[in-house]
């Protein structure tokens, strides 16, 4: 089943106690960043209110008693994307209550699946893929039917060598 636009939210915000994301894809190329992401890339500074909806909804997440974070997959030397996102987006979203990770596999992949898909557990019970084209958009998103068994083993090795976001940026400086 394929979740977008309303059903996407409303699924998403359904969840009742944990939402976890498996962020892999070394560039995304979202139409609602496109111009921030050029500022960005231009040295402008970051507007006022940059990602302020999400940051409302990760508010009403916490608020709620529900957690929110991920995992953000990295390869040294970080994209442009990933480093508008560490300036511009991750700091922010830290900020609001989500709790942001870095895993680097430049040296280690640690046996995960880094290739074409991200996805968000709901619960421990529920996968929604995220699935991308090489350059970073995004084809759709499909509730996963199968076994979750391996995503919670994937989710476990992630945040075992994941390091705080403030921690793995302290190192890049």
């Amino acid at each position: 089943m394929f979740l977008d636009g309303e059903d996407w939210r409303r699924f998403f915000d359904s969840y009742e106690r944990t939402a976890w994301r498996f962020e892999a894809q070394p560039t995304y190329t979202m139409p609602n960043e496109a111009e921030s992401f050029a500022r960005f890339l231009r040295g402008e500074p970051e507007p006022a209110g940059h990602n302020e909806r999400w940051h409302g909804r990760v508010r009403g997440f916490i608020d709620s008693s529900r957690t929110i974070g991920r995992v953000r997959i990295v390869r040294q030397p970080l994209t442009d994307y990933q480093r508008y996102q560490f300036a511009w987006g991750i700091p922010g979203n830290i900020q609001a209550g989500e709790d942001m990770r870095v895993l680097d596999v430049t040296q280690n992949d640690y046996g995960l699946p880094l290739s074409g898909t991200d996805w968000w557990m709901f619960d421990e019970t529920r996968i929604v893929h995220l699935n991308y084209r090489p350059d970073g958009t995004q084809i759709n998103r499909e509730l996963f039917e199968g076994d979750i068994v391996p995503y919670l083993e994937w989710q476990r090795i992630a945040l075992e060598h994941a390091v705080p976001f403030a921690e793995y940026v302290k190192d890049l400086e």
